[in-house]
């Protein structure tokens, strides 16, 4: 066993545990106050990244090598959820980690298949992770040398990975977008050395060290340009690390916003959990809001129980992916599913068979889905609404619950039929029989239908 599995093994039982904590206790709460954009072309970007409705987060760094949770490993609070091997002394362990630059070495690295394989499961937008709070760096960033450019893949041709992937997404017409953290826990600027880290902030007083701060200020301004300047048209800033703010760790974001938006006029500004006008759409992450919300919002979830890749993940199904989308879409949001990547740089066989079971749905359902909005009844038991941009058409969707057959019978409240209005059940693009008393609608269901969520289209008074 080599040096690195030695180091990270011993950390492994706990990373499912930990997964499971962190689904229900660390997530990231949505504001609680929305700011609408003024900007006419903003307003319009806005709506049309709310008709993409299904997207994908892509963790990738140095992480993946050992299959742990990403960066936090590193951060020296005492919680549940950041495992780390307890037998290594903290420092011993963070240098450690800092020398998988190293190892990283993707040789299989194959941004078309993530496109390829997303596409076919019915996704339209994409988030890439160009740097994590580990500030390890995925482009070609002049601020530092903790980069991939400068690890064990830096003579490969595609070694500035970020240009590739975006370009892969971009040639299969995804809205792409660039994943950047805040926080950076490899720059002496935010994590200085003269200092212990104790937590994930900054590990010295701002107040008596401005000068430090200020350098940490144009560090962060340049790497953004950087990526605002140097890799074609971007469509989402999606910043992490909500604890970097106005006013204790202000990174001047008005300035960040007003040259990113230079450079890239129609730019989403995802500037997560804080709330104002740089939060162009709220992120709860891990969760779906248990109503429908009245502005932009998109539902963070992971695919496994982790954002970057793990050994043995226990992936979610085909089905329970599409039966959170069905909710999301409902409730007005979009699904922003997270996928790892494996080491070698290509997303995993188990994880592209239940994304494309995903996608086989969707083109057979995906109009129910797609260029949707919300309808004021939106849900009836396990029936969930969605309607056409013209709010005349009604789909009515039934996210089949996993454990659950198809019976002969569907009802729901709410919503109901025109008077005589045809409708069509999308798995076979056939009528059905239905009948309403009162509020209540019942369809009568073919037989032989395939066991999956069903959807319904109607038009309403």
């Amino acid at each position: 066993m080599n040096k690195y599995k030695k180091i990270f093994t011993g950390i492994a039982f706990v990373l499912f545990t930990s997964s499971l904590f962190a689904q229900e206790g660390f997530v990231h709460k949505e504001s609680s106050q929305y700011v609408w954009p003024t900007e006419e072309n903003l307003l319009n970007k806005l709506d049309d990244w709310q008709d993409l409705k299904f997207g994908v987060l892509f963790h990738w760094g140095l992480y993946s090598v050992p299959g742990i949770v990403e960066s936090w490993s590193i951060c020296s609070e005492d919680e549940d959820w950041i495992p780390r091997d307890s037998t290594i002394a903290y420092t011993n362990y963070k240098k450690d980690y800092w020398e998988l630059i190293n190892k990283f070495n993707p040789t299989q690295f194959n941004p078309e298949q993530w496109a390829q394989v997303t596409k076919d499961a019915g996704m339209k937008y994409m988030i890439f992770t160009t740097k994590h709070h580990d500030g390890f760096n995925l482009f070609n960033t002049k601020q530092t040398d903790f980069s991939i450019m400068h690890g064990a893949f830096k003579d490969n041709p595609r070694a500035d990975v970020t240009k590739h992937i975006l370009d892969a997404f971009r040639k299969q017409d995804f809205m792409v977008g660039t994943y950047f953290s805040k926080p950076d826990w490899h720059s002496d600027y935010y994590w200085w050395r003269r200092y212990a880290t104790a937590t994930r902030n900054v590990n010295y007083k701002i107040d008596k060290h401005p000068q430090q701060w200020e350098k940490f200020q144009k560090f962060t301004y340049n790497q953004i340009e950087e990526l605002m300047t140097g890799y074609g048209d971007i469509d989402i800033l999606w910043l992490d690390g909500g604890w970097v703010a106005a006013p204790r760790q202000d990174i001047k974001m008005d300035k960040i916003a007003e040259m990113s938006r230079s450079h890239q006029p129609d730019l989403l500004i995802v500037d997560r959990t804080i709330h104002g006008k740089y939060e162009n759409y709220l992120t709860p992450e891990r969760s779906v809001p248990d109503t429908q919300l009245p502005f932009p919002w998109e539902s963070c979830i992971t695919l496994s129980n982790d954002w970057g890749w793990t050994p043995n993940a226990p992936y979610k199904s085909a089905q329970k992916v599409i039966n959170t989308l069905i909710e999301i879409t409902a409730k007005g949001g979009c699904l922003l599913l997270g996928v790892g990547p494996t080491p070698e740089g290509v997303i995993e066989q188990e994880a592209t068979v239940i994304l494309k079971d995903v996608g086989e749905w969707l083109k057979v359902n995906g109009k129910g889905i797609y260029n949707t909005r919300i309808t004021s009844d939106y849900q009836s038991e396990d029936i969930w609404f969605t309607a056409d941009k013209n709010n005349k058409s009604i789909y009515a969707i039934y996210a089949l619950p996993e454990s659950q057959k198809l019976t002969n019978v569907i009802e729901w409240e709410g919503n109901p039929p025109a008077k005589g209005a045809k409708m069509v059940l999308l798995q076979n693009n056939k009528p059905v029989k239905w009948t309403t008393e009162g509020t209540k609608t019942k369809i009568f269901l073919p037989k032989n239908l395939k066991n999956e969520p069903l959807v319904f289209s109607y038009d309403v008074l």
